[in-house]
């Protein structure tokens, strides 16, 4: 007789929260009828976030590959929305940053995600949440740290802003 697995295990909990966060932020996105895809909007968050970091480290970041995050900046900066530059540190790799110009799209766009988060997170109260983001970047820094295949992906960005 096979055997069943727990359900309710954290790894499961997480896999399933983050499946649907996934779905609910597509739909949301679609639904605000932006002029962009769901994939281009993370990709735009994740530039807002982590301004002025490799394109490699970019697609890292989000899970994706590099030929997929490429398409996505292709799209952004047609529209005038993010632009690729020279790093100073490595004349072969390019660093996004985000234009003034999507400065509108980004305040709308984050709007309506705080509304919806504020939906999905009701009922937690403010100590709450901050009980959640604690535990969860506790998580994230010992999958960083003990992981092999993710040593050395953390910017120096956040390596600064541990200290």
């Amino acid at each position: 007789m096979p055997r069943k697995l727990e359900s309710e295990t954290i790894g499961m909990l997480l896999n399933d929260v983050s499946r649907l966060l996934r779905a609910a932020f597509d739909r949301k996105l679609n639904a605000m009828q932006l002029g962009i895809t769901p994939g281009e909007a993370r990709t735009l968050i994740q530039v807002a976030t982590t301004e002025g970091i490799k394109q490699a480290e970019i697609a890292t970041r989000m899970g994706i590959e590099p030929m997929t995050l490429s398409a996505y900046l292709d799209r952004l900066e047609a529209l005038g929305l993010v632009a690729r530059v020279p790093d100073p540190a490595d004349r072969r790799a390019k660093n996004v940053v985000v234009s003034d110009r999507a400065d509108p799209l980004i305040d709308e766009m984050m709007a309506g995600l705080r509304e919806m988060m504020g939906a999905y997170t009701e009922g937690l109260g403010q100590g709450g949440l901050e009980l959640l983001r604690g535990n969860l970047r506790i998580l994230r820094d010992n999958l960083r740290r003990l992981d092999p295949c993710l040593a050395g992906k953390e910017s120096n960005r956040e390596k600064g802003a541990a200290e």
